[in-house]
């Protein structure tokens, strides 16, 4: 009897570390979803290391390719393509590539990746103007989408993306 009460509440104890291990940020962060088309092409092809080293947004092209965590990413120069090898985690942008205002409001949607931040070393994408640095409090835009991705990050389906129509306001 007391080994079997033994085992059963191991068994419980294993299975609520697992759940707390899957809903944690890390664990969010480390699933990885990332924004790509059906081709696989991330963030729309664009080279998300020129965010950093360029401060622009710039296309990348197909011979200049990484593919990283299932996804095709292009970028300008062999330069920038092996930055993002040797550090992947550096310049991937915040929450896969999507709209920060729309995971704020707790949404995954399609951004514009000319719309974009860097804010404390973390790459950000919006749908809408102005871009989240310009905004009165981008803080606590972040952190409501850090709440969101949480959840949203392992549950995406591409097929519930809605426009995001209210992160202007925000």
């Amino acid at each position: 009897m007391v080994r079997r009460f033994t085992a059963a509440f191991a068994a419980h104890c294993a299975g609520a570390l697992i759940v707390f291990a899957l809903a944690s940020p890390a664990a969010a962060e480390s699933a990885h979803v990332i924004n790509k088309d059906r081709d696989d092409i991330a963030i729309r092809g664009y080279d998300t290391v020129a965010y950093f080293t360029e401060k622009r947004a710039v296309e990348g092209k197909p011979e200049f390719e990484h593919k990283w965590q299932d996804a095709r990413w292009l970028f300008a120069n062999a330069a920038h393509r092996d930055l993002f090898v040797q550090n992947p985690e550096r310049y991937v942008p915040r929450f896969g590539g999507f709209c920060t205002g729309g995971m704020a409001l707790n949404y995954i949607q399609e951004p514009n990746p000319e719309n974009w931040a860097v804010i404390d070393g973390r790459l950000y994408f919006n749908t809408t103007s102005p871009p989240l640095d310009r905004r009165e409090n981008p803080q606590a835009v972040i952190k409501a989408a850090e709440s969101n991705w949480i959840v949203l990050g392992q549950q995406y389906d591409p097929t519930a993306r809605r426009p995001c129509t209210t992160c202007a306001v925000r």
